[in-house]
């Protein structure tokens, strides 16, 4: 935990930050927290101080002197009479307010019941000190840190049923005509979800592919220009150009691939051409 000379702060000895990128919030609790300590709180974060379960308060950027429930009682005394530590546990909880990636994944179905491959990435940020309290009451703390894969988890049931709401009534074809439509609802449902959380939804982008890559790369052929059964041979071609084969072409032209001259007429082979000669 980054506590030297009894100053609180998220900055570690090295300089980095405990949250960093991924990073929600970080929880540290501390005996030697007694009155007269300074918590430090960075540009970009949130502080909440809570004592024995009750949130005591909640700072923004600066540097404050801690004091503890009861005031006489300073920070010396309490490491005299306590050996050193505090009879009042505190838990000093870092919330970041600086916007953080998310990406959820997942799979839906479409109207052919084919199955698509989507990835949402979106932006998210605490914006005010009630956010952060709503944050710390209603996600819990996954031991002492809450990072960007939690929020994905408790959000990814949100997004997945906003795109099948659109996807299962659509043929797999027609979907990317209607992504514009699929990303307002996924906005809509994710932004009204992750307000509970006190959590601010910002820019979003949905990506909706078919999941199997024969799939997607017979779609590629059609988007062209080609018609189904053209899409097929071309695919077949492809592959078949792949292995070496030379007869890829005709694959691709539909035509039958020969070897040596045209057949000119009809030759005995093998026990027929004996019979035929002992007659």
């Amino acid at each position: 935990m980054a506590i030297a000379r009894q100053v609180i702060t998220s900055l570690q000895r090295d300089g980095t930050d405990m949250l960093g990128t991924k990073g929600v919030a970080v929880k540290i609790v501390d005996e030697s927290i007694v009155s007269g300590s300074l918590l430090t709180v960075e540009s970009n974060h949130f502080c909440v101080l809570k004592s024995r379960g009750a949130v005591l308060n909640v700072y923004e950027t600066g540097q404050y002197a801690l004091t503890t429930p009861d005031k006489p009682l300073l920070g010396s005394i309490a490491q005299g009479f306590f050996g050193g530590s505090s009879p009042w546990v505190f838990e000093v909880i870092y919330i970041n307010r600086s916007k953080l990636l998310i990406r959820s994944q997942g799979v839906a179905t479409s109207a052919e019941m084919a199955e698509m491959a989507y990835q949402v990435d979106y932006y998210i940020h605490i914006d005010t000190k009630e956010a952060a309290l709503d944050l710390i009451t209603h996600l819990p703390f996954n031991g002492n840190f809450i990072d960007t894969q939690e929020v994905a988890d408790y959000a990814g049931p949100a997004i997945e049923q906003a795109i099948n709401q659109i996807v299962q009534v659509t043929k797999m074809e027609n979907i990317n005509e209607h992504i514009n439509e699929i990303r307002e609802s996924v906005k809509t449902h994710l932004s009204d979800f992750l307000r509970t959380f006190g959590i601010m939804l910002n820019d979003l982008k949905v990506l909706i592919v078919p999941k199997d890559e024969r799939m997607r790369e017979l779609i590629s052929l059609q988007a062209i220009g080609l018609s189904p059964i053209e899409a097929v041979r071309y695919y077949l071609a492809l592959r078949m150009a792949e292995k070496g084969l030379v007869s890829a072409p005709n694959a691709a032209a539909g035509l039958p691939f020969q070897i040596g001259a045209p057949a000119t007429g009809i030759y005995p082979v093998g026990h027929e051409a004996g019979l035929s000669g002992n007659s």
